[in-house]
Parts: structure tokens; sequence; C-alpha cells
């Protein structure tokens, strides 16, 4: 039973001995097991994740109208009128007459 005490106290001091904070391990102040180096901490392992990669969309790509001359007279025949919608040059039109409507084209 002697035997017993006397190596459950140098159990006792060699553990206090261990975990005792010295001035050399006063930075540590986490769990751990210490064997006379560096602490070894006993818990789940730390894992470094990247962020996901930043993608860009490229921008949408706006086609503009196209572009014609808007034309302000309409040439039917013999008759000569201002067009009342813009109409492209080249583009059918109609001029009001006593007989009805004379087409021709914008200019």
């Amino acid at each position: 039973m002697r035997k017993f005490v006397l190596a459950a106290v140098a159990v006792a001091i060699a553990a206090g001995a261990v975990l005792a904070p010295s001035p050399a391990e006063a930075w540590w102040r986490g769990p751990g097991i210490f064997f006379f180096g560096p602490p070894i901490v006993i818990g789940p392992p730390v894992v470094y994740a990247p962020p996901p990669p930043v993608i860009y969309a490229p921008a949408p790509v706006y086609q503009p109208a196209p572009a014609y001359a808007a034309a302000q007279t309409c040439y039917a025949a013999a008759y000569i009128c201002p067009l009342d919608q813009p109409t492209p040059v080249g583009g059918p039109c109609s001029c009001p007459t006593n007989q009805g409507r004379a087409y021709g084209r914008a200019r």
C-alpha cells in the first residue's frame, strides 16, 4: 500500500510540474497535453477552405437600333405631301387626293 501512495504522489508531483505554467510556455493557454515539447492539441483538425472563385459574367451587348434617315416628304406620282409618321428613305408612303390615295416613295 505504501508503494501505491508513493507512486500516486510521484505522479501528482510530475503532473503538477508538467502542467504548471512556466515563463517559456506562458503564451499557451489552450487545452492540450504537454510532453516536454510543443503542445499537442486534441480536437478536430483545422481545415482551411478557400472561398469560391469569383466569376464575372460578361456585360450584355446591346445592339443599337438600325439607324436610318427619316424621310419628311412623300413623292407619289404628281403629288407631293408631308409625312405624318417617320418613314425610312425609300419606304412606301401615300398622299391623299380627291380620288383616293396616291402611292409613292418617301424621300
